[in-house]
Order: C-alpha cells, then sequence, then structure tokens
C-alpha cells in the first residue's frame, strides 16, 4: 500500500510540473514580461524597441536605447473553466466484489461522490523588473528579474477528478545580466545569462475505500526546488530606418528537482514520507518579429514564436534508492505562435496599440489531464502607453483569451491496492483576462 501511494503521487507531481499552465502561452510557458509589447499581442517582441522590457524581448535591441531606463510592471491574470458533462466512474476487481481473490477485471460500482465547480485557477499577479544602461554609443548593458515559466490549479476538495490531480502551484523566477553591442544603424547582438530557480508544491487525493467518500481521501503531495542555469540570444538587422527585423534565442533549461513526498490521511497521521528526484526541462524558444513604421504616427509587426515542446516525450521518475517510480510517454509537440498587431501615436503623449495571437498547443487529446486541460488559443489585445514627459511614460493593456473548447479523459485501475479504480471525463471551456499595467521612467 505504501509503495502505491508513493508511485501514484509522484507520478501526479512530475506531471504536474512539466505540463500545467493557465497562463497567456502554451504549455506552461508565460509571456506576461512586457505590458507596452501586451498590448499589441506580443507581435513586436524581438524588434520593437520601446523600452527596458526589451532586455527579455531582444538583448540585442539595448544598444538602441539612447538613455538609461527602468521598466517595472505587472499583469493580473483572471481565468475561467466551465466544466460539462462529466462522467466520473469508480471501479473494483470482479473477484474482490464476490468476496474472492483479484482477477484482474475491472467493473463499474457507481459514481464518483463530488462535484465539478470548475474556476480552478485563482487570480495571479505576474510581476517583472528590467533596467537597460548605455555604456558608450554602441555598448550597453541591462538586467531583469521575470517569470518565464509557472502556473497554479486548485480544484474544489470534492472534486470528481481529484484522484488525477486537484492542486498545483510551480513558479520559475528568472534573473537575467546581459549585454548589447551595435555595430552600426543596422546591426546588433545581444547575450543573456539568465540564473533560474523552480519551485513548487503538488498535490492529487487517493481513496482510502471502496466507496471513494472524499472524507476519507489521503492526502498525497510533493513540494521540491531546484535552481539552474541558462542564457539567451538576440540579433538586430534595420536593413533601413523604417523597417526593423528581430530574431531571438532562449535556451533550454534542464532542473532535477528533489523534494519531499507524504501521504497523509484525514486524522492527520502519516501513512507514507519519503524523498524523491524528477527531471524537468524547460524547451528552447525562438522567436522572429519584425516592426514596420508606416508613417510618423503608425507602425505595424508580425512576430512568430517556435517552442521545441518535443523534449518532453516521456516523464521519469526515481526514488530515493534510484529505482523507476513511473515512466510515462507524454508525446508532446513542437508548438507554434503567431501575432500580428500596431501602434499608432494619436497625440505627441498618447499612444493606442491593438494586437491578435493565435497560439498552438503542445499538448494531444490522448494524453491530455485534468491538471493541464488546454488547447489552442486565441489572444486579442488592446493597450495605451502615456508620456507626460519624455522621462516618463505610463503602459497599460487588456488581452483577451479564449480556447477552443477541449475534453479530458483519463483512467487508473489501481487506486485501490490494486484493486479498484476510477475514471474521469469531462469537456472543458477556458477563457482568461490579463490587465496589465507599467511605469517606465528614463534618466
Amino acid at each position: 500500500m505504501k509503495n502505491n501511494f508513493n508511485k501514484l503521487a509522484l507520478a501526479a507531481a512530475i506531471t504536474a510540473a512539466a505540463f500545467a499552465s493557465q497562463a497567456h502561452a502554451g504549455g506552461y510557458q508565460i509571456n506576461e514580461q512586457s505590458v507596452s509589447g501586451q498590448g499589441y499581442g506580443h507581435a513586436g517582441r524581438s524588434s520593437n524597441i520601446h523600452d527596458a522590457t526589451i532586455v527579455y524581448g531582444n538583448p540585442a535591441g539595448m544598444s538602441f536605447l539612447d538613455r538609461a531606463q527602468v521598466t517595472v510592471g505587472a499583469t493580473y491574470l483572471n481565468v475561467n473553466t466551465d466544466i460539462s458533462n462529466v462522467q466520473a466512474s469508480r471501479f473494483i476487481d470482479s473477484g474482490v466484489a464476490t468476496g474472492g481473490a483479484p482477477n484482474g477485471n475491472q467493473i463499474p460500482v457507481g459514481s464518483i461522490p463530488g462535484g465539478n465547480d470548475g474556476d480552478m485557477v485563482p487570480g495571479t499577479p505576474i510581476p517583472f523588473a528590467f533596467y537597460a544602461q548605455p555604456v558608450t554609443d554602441q555598448l550597453a548593458f541591462g538586467f531583469g528579474v521575470y517569470a518565464p515559466f509557472g502556473s497554479k490549479t486548485d480544484y474544489e476538495d470534492d472534486f470528481q477528478g481529484r484522484y488525477f490531480g486537484d492542486y498545483t502551484e510551480v513558479k520559475v523566477v528568472s534573473a537575467q545580466p546581459t549585454v548589447s553591442y551595435r555595430f552600426n544603424d543596422q546591426w546588433s547582438v545581444g547575450a543573456g545569462i539568465t540564473y533560474n530557480q523552480v519551485e513548487g508544491e503538488l498535490r492529487r487525493q487517493l481513496p482510502s475505500e471502496a466507496t471513494f467518500n472524499p472524507a476519507n481521501d489521503i492526502d498525497s503531495r510533493v513540494d521540491g526546488d531546484d535552481e539552474a542555469w541558462g542564457y539567451n540570444l538576440g540579433v538586430i538587422y534595420r536593413p533601413m530606418p523604417e523597417t526593423t527585423l528581430g530574431l531571438t534565442y532562449r535556451s533550454k533549461v534542464d532542473y532535477t528537482l528533489e523534494g519531499n513526498f507524504s501521504a497523509t490521511d484525514p486524522l492527520g497521521n502519516v501513512v507514507r514520507s519519503d524523498s524523491a528526484n524528477l527531471d524537468l526541462t524547460t524547451p528552447e524558444t525562438v522567436n522572429f518579429s519584425v516592426t514596420q513604421q508606416m508613417s510618423d504616427r503608425l507602425k505595424l509587426m508580425f512576430g512568430a514564436s517556435w517552442v521545441r515542446w518535443s523534449q518532453f516525450d516521456q516523464i521519469l521518475v526515481t526514488g530515493s534508492q534510484g529505482d523507476t517510480i513511473t515512466q510515462e510517454v507524454q508525446n508532446y509537440s513542437n508548438a507554434w505562435a503567431f501575432a500580428t498587431g500596431g501602434e499608432y501615436q494619436l497625440t505627441k503623449t498618447l499612444a493606442l496599440r491593438a494586437g491578435v495571437t493565435l497560439d498552438m498547443t503542445p499538448t494531444n487529446d490522448e494524453d491530455r489531464s485534468v491538471r493541464i486541460p488546454s488547447d489552442d488559443r486565441r489572444i486579442f489585445s488592446i493597450g495605451a502607453g502615456w508620456s507626460p514627459t519624455p522621462d516618463l511614460t505610463v503602459d497599460v493593456a487588456y488581452s483577451y483569451l479564449t480556447e477552443r473548447g477541449t475534453f479530458v479523459e483519463q483512467d487508473r485501475n489501481d487506486l485501490l491496492q490494486g484493486v479498484g479504480g476510477a475514471s474521469y471525463s469531462a469537456d472543458y471551456k477556458n477563457e482568461a483576462h490579463g490587465f496589465g499595467a507599467q511605469l517606465t521612467y528614463r534618466f
């Protein structure tokens, strides 16, 4: 029984750590590192040099800034989820049901008690801060702190899919020193090193008896953390003053999370505790964008991003003795996102922005879980930048994200010490609202 708890909880933990998110990007990636960029859907992420957030967008762009500046801000995400057409069943071995020995044949014995409220993603602010400093006419230095990956989901206590995951919190925070060098008015390059910290707490429930009464469930959870290094590279090319092309590469980052596992009964008694290791790789990303100044007031932007999600072909968790606890196939696919947007300088002090983003999911119908019930996304954004003085700019933005309706279908046959299991299927419809505010001060 203890070994069974160990396997089930750690399998849930690695799945959540690697793949859970409800943010404004595919998989578990977060796009919220710039509110000025959010206003035009991040279409010009690698090419539109507007403020110090270019430290993240494309390190090569810092050398085109004419003076030192600091940019701080945050985006608040409010996610809404509707769950419908739920089927949640419990099973028991037919041999055990008739009073005999297990024979491996599972039969349904009723539904899993509980609810499906949805809206399991709490409102979350995502902050960031960047600083860029010209050193000479050609050389610039910058520094940024931001969240490139992360998620949180928290279902109700009696969620009918609780045996497949009911709580996930994963956070990655990065600090990035960056340098940029401009060869001439056309070409510049940049590079940054990222120091990254990841931590998380992940839970699922396990039934303790055949009725699957949520009041008697075993609470199993894993928490852990790690730190690792990565890097990013960027190049900017201006074939003419009105046209800017940008290309950015962000490296993968390899983590080995060291954590603790515990399974606790409703009375607070620890049924099982152990340590565990799991490998997690955040994938590399390539972003290309172009910014075209159409007139003194209007600029248009287009961007495309590619993420190498195919690195996540399996999940491997090892125990304290180095043994394989679980090995699961995930079959994630590389994914693309495309964005187009524009900015119009309405007055000398006020700029208006708008953009549309199409974000393709790396998940697939067979392996989608209750922890990541997401699909292809469309994001519509508007924003504005107000500069009351040449030294100060205030940016605001709003984004509406809507996902294609999707479904989850999962089952396990070993929840009750190998003699009983459960299945859960449901349709999910997700939408999100992002409210951003940002302040830039130039020295």
